[in-house]
């Protein structure tokens, strides 16, 4: 198999070497399409390029660090970017790299170009994947033309892609990927079409920008919409877009420029051209037998198609809960918006929510009130949590998008350093330690004057006993609980907020050239915000579901004194429909933990730091009263009220997954080594075990004194966080 075929070269016989867009593509041309010029790099230049780097068996350790049945979507994205990275870091071989530059230059020269993946079986006529893999836009030059390509490959392993593995066969000794180079076409207007409307079977529906079409595809420029009559292409329904700025190539990527004030007035079609486009996209399923997805671009008035794929229903249930998960991608003027909104909006709206219902005197309501206060609470619950879905989620992509330009343009070692710049933020958790600090130090000295030690809240004076109360409402924990824990606190120096890293942030604002800066500027406080947001929802909605559990508890303790019929309905295991707020399964399946004898467990590494100490298990709230500075704190996962805990730990253990799961952002916060995605953790280390913490590699060790690990049971765990996976 050669590694480069023109289009012309291209039969259906080697559409598996070249991919569904290159196989498409050829076949458009030899319809006689008008196509940009192109070329495909088959999937052979892929198998060497593994083989010869050993890359493909450090992408089979990133997959075997967790079983994808168990993970989470933050671990998706970590799985994801740290393969992402492998192909960024390693360099094609010298004579491979020599023949594909030989190849683009001699059919490209200078020309900019667009490198689009092009994966076999991705658009066959039994399902098509749009969206699962990556294409590059604008790029120029041979450095960047072999970056692309191998971003392009790096792709085949993209957490959307993960998601569908199954359908995709998605294997490292069986799956590969081919590349589609096709000259930059820039169009004055551009856009996609469906022969058959994705909404109405009777139709078809066109979508167009002005510019380029990256706009509308990765949705940061909302498009003008038409519906055609499928019989007589007449227009039946308009839709104006935006119409705000456009995508054009600029020097290096693209550049959105605005609109002038008469380009604003204008749809980005005339009638027209509208009525070509459907007619073309109906020919077109007539001709290949099936409904059409187009792209295309207008060149004055030539109609160019960038490429086709087939319109199939396996990849569009609707109750497919990986949809879910594709939608959290999102562009950056999206997530400025979900910014504005959730700092001017959600977060204040559920913080005036949560002091209006802890107003309210519970005991003085009778049964019936006391029933209806808990079914009106359940339903501002639930009300935050889908804003908390809807928009606090898809606003963590944020991280991840920053996170990405990080590693494409330094390509550090490390696939994560960037969360360096995100940390020193001005998070509410860390605040409120610090006020739980300031606290302690009070309680010692006031300590240090009892003869007998203090032990119990009645011995504190009565202005420190009113702020630890303040204190313990404000965390969601009893009196008591806290000042054990703040006693733990005063014994000995607990870890300090870390705060920024100075010198990273003057290295990366010192790599752009003034015309990137502003992006680059951009990028960065959009992460940051992300950053800090990610932590501070979950503490808004938390003081939401402490109000409800407060109720709930009310009306327990009544339930206890005596049959009363509306509570007991109320309070039913059941009667609550559609509670609570997870995450979709994004696999079935659970773990076996079997008898478990290993002296090491892998899971993900978040934060980074060794630490070796005692494991303190913590199944319930109540297991916090035995916490000791300088433990290693294991859990299922770090409960929005357990945060200020972290500070005493010399490192952190969770069975949830991810650099963006609560406890990891806390940890990094402070400095504390911390290892998630360890399925069952709580279950298989037991308090007092002798354990290593690695959180560079996310491995935990057990002392040769530790014993042959094995389950013990099932345990009540403490509450998780609310976007967490359902497990049955």
């Amino acid at each position: 198999m050669a590694l480069t075929l023109a289009l012309e070269q291209i039969t259906p016989a080697l559409a598996l070497q070249v991919g569904g867009k290159a196989s498409a593509l050829a076949h458009l041309e030899r319809l006689g399409y008008p196509i940009p010029l192109s070329l495909a790099i088959t999937t052979k230049a892929y198998r060497r390029y593994l083989e010869e780097t050993g890359l493909d068996a450090l992408i089979l350790m990133e997959l075997g660090r967790k079983d994808f049945s168990q993970m989470r979507w933050e671990e998706l994205w970590d799985a994801a970017l740290r393969i992402r990275s492998l192909f960024l870091k390693t360099a094609l071989p010298a004579a491979l790299e020599g023949e594909l530059a030989a190849a683009v230059g001699g059919m490209f020269g200078s020309r900019p170009l667009v490198i689009r993946s092009s994966a076999p079986g991705e658009d066959s006529p039994t399902a098509s994947f749009a969206g699962l893999h990556n294409s590059f836009v604008n790029i120029r030059g041979k450095k960047q033309q072999m970056l692309a390509v191998r971003k392009v490959w790096a792709s085949l392993w993209s957490d959307r892609a993960l998601l569908y593995r199954q359908e995709l066969g998605l294997a490292i000794d069986r799956s590969s990927m081919a590349v589609l180079v096709q000259e930059l076409v820039a169009g004055e207007s551009s856009g996609v079409a469906f022969s058959c409307s994705p909404t109405d079977p009777g139709r078809v529906a066109v979508e167009a920008v002005k510019g380029l079409n990256q706009g509308l595809v990765d949705g940061s420029i909302e498009p003008d919409f038409w519906e055609l009559d499928r019989q007589d292409q007449g227009i039946v329904h308009y839709r104006p877009g935006d119409r705000a700025g456009k995508l054009v190539a600029g020097g290096t990527g693209l550049q959105r420029v605005a609109l002038s004030a008469e380009e604003q007035q204008t749809p980005a079609l005339t009638a027209g051209k509208v009525t070509r486009v459907a007619a073309t996209a109906l020919a077109l399923e007539r001709e290949l037998g099936q409904p059409q997805d187009l792209e295309w671009t207008w060149q004055g008035e030539r109609l160019v198609l960038l490429q086709a794929r087939p319109i199939t229903t396996a990849n569009s249930n609707s109750s497919d809960p990986r949809r879910w998960y594709l939608t959290l991608h999102r562009g950056l003027a999206n997530l400025k918006q979900l910014q504005t909104r959730i700092e001017q909006d959600i977060l204040p709206g559920m913080e005036a929510d949560a002091e209006g219902l802890a107003t309210i005197d519970l005991q003085a309501l009778g049964d019936e009130a006391l029933a209806g206060e808990i079914e009106r609470r359940r339903q501002r619950r639930n009300h935050w949590e889908e804003a908390y879905r809807s928009d606090c989620i898809p606003m963590a992509h944020g991280i991840r998008l920053f996170g990405e330009f990080y590693n494409d343009a330094l390509a550090p070692e490390d696939p994560f350093e960037f969360m360096e710049l995100l940390r020193g933020g001005q998070f509410r958790a860390v605040s409120r330690n610090r006020k739980l600090a300031e606290l302690a130090t009070l309680i010692r000295s006031e300590q240090q004057q009892l003869a007998g030690g203090l032990t119990q809240l009645r011995q504190l004076s009565e202005p420190l006993a009113l702020q630890l109360r303040e204190q313990a409402e404000g965390i969601g924990l009893p009196a008591e609980l806290t000042l054990q824990l703040l006693l733990e606190m005063a014994r000995q120096p607990i870890s300090a907020a870390v705060g920024g890293n100075r010198e990273l942030e003057q290295r990366y604002r010192r790599h752009f050239c003034a015309e990137e800066r502003s992006q680059a500027e951009e990028l960065l406080e959009i992460g940051r915000a992300s950053y800090r947001l990610r932590d501070d929802d979950n503490l808004s909605l938390e003081k939401i579901a402490r109000e409800l559990q407060r109720a709930e508890e009310e009306g327990q303790r009544r339930l206890q004194r005596g049959e009363v019929q509306i509570l007991r309905q109320v309070l039913a295991p059941g009667a609550e429909a559609g509670r609570g707020l997870s995450s979709p399964v994004l696999s079935p399946g659970k773990p076996s933990l079997g008898v478990v004898s290993a002296r090491q467990l892998q899971g993900q590494p978040a934060s980074p730091g060794l630490a070796t100490a005692t494991a303190r298990v913590i199944q319930r709230p109540q297991d916090l009263a035995g916490f000791r500075a300088g433990e290693i704190l294991v859990c299922d996962a770090i409960d929005p009220a357990m945060t200020f805990v972290v500070p005493l730990a010399a490192g952190i253990i969770e069975r949830r997954g991810g650099m963006l799961i609560h406890g990891a952002i806390i940890a990094r916060e402070y400095g504390i080594p911390c290892v998630s995605g360890i399925a069952s953790a709580a279950e298989l280390i037991r308090t007092g075990d002798r354990i290593t913490l690695d959180g560079y590699l996310g491995l935990v060790f057990f002392s040769a004194t530790s014993g042959r690990l094995s389950p013990s049971g099932p345990k009540p765990g403490l509450r998780k966080e609310l976007d967490d996976t359902e497990e049955g």
